[in-house]
């Protein structure tokens, strides 16, 4: 199997790291104790000042010192070489961050920490926690080293940068957002005319969106693992199956007929760039492998593909808001971290920022009553081209209806569930309202518990069941008990309320009653023996379906109806009823469209 070039880089990266941090700090070089001043160095002549730490570290040469920091996923450890005064490197040791994320965010702060010679700079945005992490192991080596450094909190950043205003610059096809919509939108631009001019701009200082977490790229057609698995409904009249199936999902005719083309070839989109989603699990649900996530394969493949194709990329660039002339988009403002801020022209502006799960303001004006729910989406998703479009006079729809995931983990905020059985209950061990419940109601009903906590138990069963719960118990996410009242205590939850409620539930299901909760009978009990697993959960916005309208062509609606003229969209920013596969399939017929229009 070919993997992407990133793809491959990364894990042999993440591999190298791994073996490095089980070597042990005996097999590293570490720095010898300072040398303390003697008596009679003291009493030495005025000529011979007394030697400092800074200056005995000097004398040694390079020296690497073994430091930590506490990150969002405890703590990590780094091996920082100094050179006297001077930081000369940093290299990655065991830690407990989201991969998807430090491997795209250890380069950039490493890189502003050497260039400035101090962990007081500004941090990597869509991975705080993470270079957080890194700039305090960087002071405990310069502390060791018995050099200065400020305190480090998360509230450090670099000095602050004088404001500017730099000259227009020019592109064919600007893309504004670099998530999955965005990079698909700029590649296929970039495949359909190779001399075309395509740039990238993206506010985060790394790519990918919420896309890099995705475990499921789903609503995907006539792929070879749907050909593998004989799943005939998806590859034997493929495309008229998929529009029945979304007929009534609320997008256009028009739209849904687009979007079944473009699911139809996406897998062989993918293929083409090295991304193979090799695991189809039941319908349209893919993973690139059964244990292995389809997003962090899938942008870690478009990532490359971009860099290839020498699409210009512009990380931590934040569009603020569209050049309009005579009805017609001729490009977008835009300001950087660095505090600059210019005007991108171009024939053609796609716009692929993301929805406003982030935004608890547009949140309570749009969809009032889902602002009291935190999010299990990116912290980038700030709706920022709402106002934009609003006051431009384009078509909004749909701009209420948010999507809630019923389990995300906390305070980690990863999505977690899928057992075939599980059990919601509170601190008092009692379960209180359907597993089946979502939506607002279950995040309410949630919060109104005890501490407003819940938690998520299953048994063995179900962690065979699906392979999300098997990698989060693997990654030290769940607690774990022999028996139930073990887990109870793991979990700080009364043990003999929960031990009640198994107890009520199993007997429920042996004698087939309908349970007054589940509003059903249950497929099966709980296992009568353990391992037991669970963990906090709540629930949280996953994602704004709402958004600007678009025709089939990708193309930005005035509220009459009229198309905007130079202007096209695609992804969580537009009103659409799928998620992950439709915001790739609309960013190809995107960037189809433009690059076919360029004069």
């Amino acid at each position: 199997m070919r993997r992407s070039k990133l793809f491959n880089v990364i894990m042999a990266s993440v591999s190298a790291l791994s073996l490095a941090a089980c070597s042990g700090s005996g097999n590293t070089e570490t720095t010898a104790a300072p040398e303390t001043t003697t008596e009679a160095a003291t009493q030495a002549p005025a000529t011979e000042a007394p030697t400092t730490e800074a200056e005995t570290a000097q004398a040694q040469g390079p020296v690497t010192y073994d430091a930590k920091g506490s990150g969002y996923g405890g703590e990590l450890n780094l091996k920082v070489t100094i050179d006297g005064d001077t930081i000369t490197d940093l290299e990655l040791g065991d830690h407990h961050e989201t991969n998807v994320v430090m491997d795209r965010a250890f380069p950039v702060i490493r890189d502003r920490i050497l260039e400035a010679n101090t962990p007081v700079v500004d941090s990597v945005t869509a991975a705080t926690f993470s270079s957080y992490a890194v700039k305090a192991a960087v002071a405990d080596a310069m502390t060791q080293a018995g050099l200065e450094v400020e305190n480090i909190t998360m509230a450090t950043a670099g000095p602050e940068k004088e404001a500017k205003a730099l000259d227009d610059v020019t592109a064919d096809i600007v893309v504004v957002g670099g998530g999955p919509s965005g990079l698909a939108a700029a590649i296929t631009a970039k495949q359909a005319n190779k001399d075309a001019h395509v740039l990238v701009v993206e506010k985060m200082d790394i790519l990918s969106g919420n896309g890099k977490f995705d475990m499921n790229f789903y609503d995907l057609i006539n792929s070879e693992a749907q050909k593998a698995a004989g799943n005939e409904k998806w590859t034997v009249n493929q495309v008229e199956n998929f529009i029945e199936a979304k007929s009534t999902a609320g997008d256009d005719e028009a739209r849904v007929k687009v979007w079944a083309e473009q699911e139809n070839v996406l897998d062989a989109w993918l293929r083409d760039m090295g991304v193979e989603l090799d695991y189809n699990y039941g319908a349209m649900n893919h993973m690139a492998k059964e244990d292995q996530y389809a997003g962090e394969v899938i942008q870690a493949g478009m990532e490359e593909c971009a860099r290839e194709l020498d699409i210009e990329i512009r990380t931590g660039t934040k569009g603020v808001d569209l050049i309009m002339e005579d009805g017609r988009c001729a490009g977008v403002a835009v300001e950087n971290n660095d505090n600059e801020s210019y005007s991108i022209k171009a024939q053609y502006t796609i716009i692929a920022t993301g929805g406003f799960c982030s935004s608890k303001e547009l949140l309570a004006q749009y969809a009032p009553g889902y602002e009291v729910l935190n999010t299990s989406n990116q912290m980038g998703t700030t709706g920022d081209f709402v106002k934009v479009f609003e006051a431009n006079g384009f078509k909004l729809e749909q701009m209420d209806n948010v999507r809630v995931f019923p389990n995300i983990i906390v305070p980690r905020r990863d999505l977690t569930g899928g057992a075939d059985l599980s059990l919601l209950v509170n601190k008092e061990g009692a379960r209180f309202i359907s597993e089946n419940a979502g939506g607002l109601n279950l995040g309410t009903t949630i919060q109104a518990q005890t501490d407003g906590a819940a938690f998520s138990i299953t048994d063995k069963t179900g962690y065979d069941s699906f392979y999300r719960i098997r990698k989060h118990v693997g990654l030290g996410y769940y607690s774990e008990g022999a028996t139930i009242g073990e887990l109870a205590e793991a979990l700080g939850i009364d043990p003999e309320g929960l031990e009640k409620t198994v107890a009520d539930f199993n007997a429920a299901v042996e004698s087939e009653t309908a349970d007054e909760l589940l509003g059903e009978v249950a497929s099966r009990p709980l296992d009568a023996e353990g391992p037991y697993y669970g963990v906090r959960v709540e629930a949280a916005n996953h994602m704004t379906k709402g958004g600007v309208a678009c025709n089939e062509n990708a193309q930005v609606l005035y509220e009459d109806g009229s198309v905007v003229e130079g202007l096209y969209a695609a992804g969580e920013v537009t009103w659409q009823s799928g998620g992950y596969s439709q915001s790739v399939a609309f960013g190809r017929v995107a960037g189809e469209q433009a690059a076919m229009n360029l004069q």
